[in-house]
């Protein structure tokens, strides 16, 4: 004979509701997990920007400018060591 009253259907009843009750935790747990992400996150940019740092991106672009400057400096300076190499060779004096 199976048993069908109140007696049965209890600890079914308490493990279904125990794991409702746990599900529930773990979905708030990831709430508040993805909640303090945000706020840490916003903090932290807050303090960057606070902190007057440049972006990436700015600083890749100087950093390529420059690396673009040392190249015409070098250029240049090998151009005026050949004009200073003919100017001496011809022995003009201005």
């Amino acid at each position: 004979m199976s048993r069908t009253g109140p007696g049965r259907q209890g600890p079914n009843r308490m493990l279904d509701e125990f794991a409702r009750v746990m599900t529930d935790a773990a979905g708030a747990a990831q709430g508040v997990r993805r909640e303090m992400e945000t706020v840490f996150r916003a903090q932290g940019e807050r303090l960057l920007n606070q902190m007057d740092l440049v972006q990436r991106e700015e600083f890749e672009a100087v950093r390529d400018m420059a690396v673009k400057a040392r190249t015409e400096n070098e250029a240049l300076k090998k151009r005026l060591a050949d004009l200073e190499a003919r100017m001496a060779g011809t022995g003009d004096a201005n």
